[in-house]
């Protein structure tokens, strides 16, 4: 049990990655979301997201039994806050690079809400906060480009 806990919160052992673990399995999502096309469709990648989530609830839960309070080679967090960063936006490189931006400022920036919801007990810390810096990004993304969007608009008439 241990064994899959941490061979699944580790995301395969990107988390014992030397430097900055969180943000390569960030780099990490956001290529495997560019390279395999089916991760495009909305709804597969969001049902993944909502499965990292419980998987990651769980085995955050006993690694943090092993390695204490939200130890750093845990990212499936950052797996699942990726994915939910990139959920719902057009498709292209422009969005995914945003959403890795902007994800990762609010992961490690953890504004208000972020740094709140992080102390929430066990494996829900661990990924509440990360699904939410998910949520912020996407959202910020999609602001970024509808301004974008509303300058082409502007200078186009």
């Amino acid at each position: 049990m241990r064994l899959a806990a941490k061979i699944l919160s580790t995301c395969f052992g990107i988390g014992y990655f030397p430097v900055a673990p969180g943000t390569v399995t960030s780099i990490v999502a956001v290529l495997c979301y560019y390279f395999i096309p089916i991760l495009h469709e909305p709804t597969l990648l969001f049902s993944l997201v909502v499965l990292c989530s419980a998987v990651g609830v769980w085995s955050g839960t006993l690694m943090e039994t092993e390695f204490g309070e939200d130890p750093s080679i845990v990212t499936i967090d950052e797996l699942a806050g990726q994915w939910l960063a990139l959920a719902f936006l057009p498709e292209g490189w422009l969005p995914a690079l945003l959403s890795l931006a902007f994800f990762r400022y609010f992961d490690i920036a953890k504004p208000g809400p972020v740094d709140a919801v992080q102390r929430f007990p066990g494996g829900w810390g661990i990924m509440a906060d990360d699904l939410l810096a998910g949520l912020f990004a996407n959202l910020a993304v999609q602001g970024v480009l509808l301004l974008f969007k509303g300058f082409y608009l502007w200078v186009a008439v």
